[in-house]
């Protein structure tokens, strides 16, 4: 086959339907081909693009999702909200500091009514109230929770009180267990095929830190529990994962008095304390299908502290 154009000869083999449209080596004496060439390409480019993005939406999407997290009035639990609602979940914000919940509620993005409601998560009568409250108001199943709601206190081993330590652990420890315990009955309940506990932890939980004992300690056991539960829960759906922050610029840390931060910044290669939003994304993935097989981790979010 030949072709003539300005008295030059081109042999070539037979060209595809695609190379005719695409190959610029394939000459054409139609001014317009050449056009419609270019067309056709950036159609082609734009379609590519659009099913890439509709592709990246869909597995970051928590559209029609009920979230529930506690802690959520302040901190890392305020930004989860936040970063939960921006995907499209609808949000029930629990949280001891009831004002406090219903003003996050109210500045939560998307088109959902988020809702707040009182909880002390140390005491197995007000978690079943919230999961009984929610049950009741809300038409579409809990699907993801997160537990954010955390407390700490500072003191050398040999000045710790029964009262402190005893106190930490009822709300770190035993308050992820009650949410985890009540979240997967109702998931199961209800069952859905998809469920997502996320639980808070701490990389200290990892290394130790002088007059933490019973924040440490808490920490360690609650990446244990979500092990645990990631193992019984996997039979029926529901994938649970820990995130453990690093330092963060929390309300927490002016309440933790005797904590070195100097101490822990200088050991943090990027040298500087976390924002709750960086932290939240991270349970954001969790949450999401983009994280559908990954269950039983604990994830670092530290800046590269402790690598």
């Amino acid at each position: 086959m030949q072709y003539h154009v300005q008295r030059k000869t081109y042999r070539v083999r037979q060209a595809t339907a695609d190379e005719v449209l695409f190959d610029s080596k394939v000459p054409c004496h139609h001014f317009r081909h050449a056009w419609l060439r270019v067309w056709i390409q950036l159609c082609l480019r734009r379609l590519a693009r659009t099913a890439y993005e509709q592709a990246v939406s869909c597995i970051m999407s928590l559209s029609g999702r009920l979230a529930v997290v506690t802690g959520g009035a302040s901190g890392i639990g305020k930004a989860t909200c936040h970063a939960l609602a921006a995907l499209g979940a609808k949000i029930v914000v629990a949280d001891i500091n009831l004002d406090g919940a219903t003003e996050v509620a109210r500045s939560l993005p998307g088109p959902s009514c988020h809702t707040s409601i009182l909880l002390d998560v140390g005491y197995t009568e007000s978690v079943e109230q919230l999961f009984a409250t929610i049950k009741e108001i809300e038409s579409v199943p809990i699907s993801i929770v997160v537990n954010s709601a955390g407390i700490v206190s500072m003191s050398p081993i040999v000045d710790a009180t029964d009262e402190a330590f005893d106190k930490v652990i009822q709300v770190n420890l035993k308050g992820t267990f009650l949410v985890t315990r009540a979240a997967a009955r109702a998931m199961i309940e209800s069952a859905v095929p998809d469920g997502v506990i996320v639980n808070i932890g701490s990389v200290l939980s990892k290394t130790g830190l002088a007059n933490s004992c019973a924040y440490t300690a808490s920490k360690g056991a609650v990446v244990s529990l979500t092990k645990t539960a990631a193992q019984e829960l996997a039979s029926h759906g529901i994938r649970c994962n820990a995130v453990l922050p690093g330092m963060t610029q929390t309300p927490m840390i002016g309440a933790a008095g005797r904590l070195d931060t100097q101490g822990i910044l200088a050991s943090t290669p990027l040298g500087r304390a976390a924002q709750p939003e960086e932290v939240a994304q991270a349970i954001a993935f969790l949450c999401c299908p983009s994280s559908s097989y990954v269950t039983g981790a604990a994830l670092e979010v530290t800046g590269g502290y402790l690598m």
